[in-house]
This record gives structure tokens, sequence and C-alpha cells, in this order.
């Protein structure tokens, strides 16, 4: 996967494996991958503070949460920004008071979220459809992340990764791919990979 990320032209790839065989750590470890490049700003041309931004959809609430909270966990000690976005609120780590009160992260309003994002100041945005809407703006996205992709349509997939100026890489998960998942890894839309 990681060395997909390095190509010119975007990945697609399918991240197959039974529950709790480790596919949200194989997505955070190329969540790191893409926004610790520093490269130029796909739209401005600069340098300055242009990291490369990943989405991560999961169809659920709950399971946006918990990916949420994997990812604070994991990247505490780094200078990444995470942010959640589901249609019940809105997080971000770290934060002031999560530093010394809360360890996963502030409540903080959307508009302020939807801000960040548009800025690039927010480097991976974990969510559920919320991030399909039309105010949510991102930067440079670069990465898109979809978990359980049998439980979104097809229309609601592409929303995300058509967002963005140039195609992100796409990397979809799920322990139960569906026919037409099948049928793409057959006809090379889609690469495979099986824990």
């Amino acid at each position: 996967i990681i060395n997909d990320l390095k190509k010119e032209h975007p990945m697609s790839r399918l991240l197959e494996g039974d529950v709790g065989s480790g596919k949200t750590a194989v997505a955070a470890a190329a969540s790191y991958a893409v926004v610790s490049s520093r490269i130029k700003s796909m739209r401005t041309g600069d340098t300055a503070n242009s990291r490369l931004q990943v989405a991560y959809m999961a169809p659920t609430e709950i399971l946006a949460k918990q990916h949420y909270e994997s990812f604070v966990k994991l990247f505490k000690n780094l200078p990444i920004n995470i942010g959640l976005l589901t249609g019940s609120g809105c997080k971000k780590f770290p934060s002031k008071s999560a530093l010394q009160t809360q360890k996963f992260g502030t409540d903080i309003y959307k508009n302020q979220l939807l801000k960040w994002i548009a800025s690039g100041d927010i480097s991976i945005v974990i969510g559920t459809h919320a991030l399909i809407q039309k105010s949510v703006v991102f930067k440079d996205l670069a990465f898109v992340i979809i978990d359980e992709q049998h439980r979104f349509g097809v229309d609601q997939r592409s929303k995300l990764v058509s967002g963005s100026d140039i195609a992100p890489h796409l990397l979809v998960m799920s322990a139960t791919p569906i026919p037409r998942t099948a049928a793409m890894l057959f006809f090379g839309d889609l690469k495979n990979t099986l824990i």
C-alpha cells in the first residue's frame, strides 16, 4: 500500500480482512505516510504548512468515534491534527484542554472544523456520511479511506473521491466484499490486499 501511495497515479485498493485483523492499523500507517509527506500544495504551490490530508469515512458514528480514538492514541505524540466530523458533533485533537483534561480532544463547532479542514490545518478527518456534504471542502485531499465499503452506495463513495481537484488515493476496507467489489477486482479496477 505504501508503495502505491508513492506512485503518481491514484491508488485504488481493497484491504480485506476479518474483524480484528488489523485493517485500522494498516490504514493508520498509510495515513501517517501521506500526512508526513510535505510536498508542494496541489492548489497554491507553496510548501509552508502544506501537509496533505486524509479523509476516513465510516458507516456509523460509533465506528467513526472508535477510529478517531484509535488514531488519537497512535498519533498523540506527533504533530498531526485529527478531526472528527459526525452528524451529532465534532472534535479536534490535539487541543490545549485535551492535553490537560480530555485525552480524546475537545468538542468544537462544526463551522470551525470546516474552516480548519478547508485551510489544511486538520490533516486527518474521520467521520460518517457528514464527510460528503457540500460544505466539507479539503485543501489538499490526497488519501480517502472508506471502512466497511459495502455499507455505502456507489454514489456516496464516489462523492468523497471526486470532491478533490486531483484524484486522491483510495483504500476501501471490508471483511465481507460484495459481488460488485469482486467484479472490480476481477477486471482490474481495484487491487487487493488480504490480511
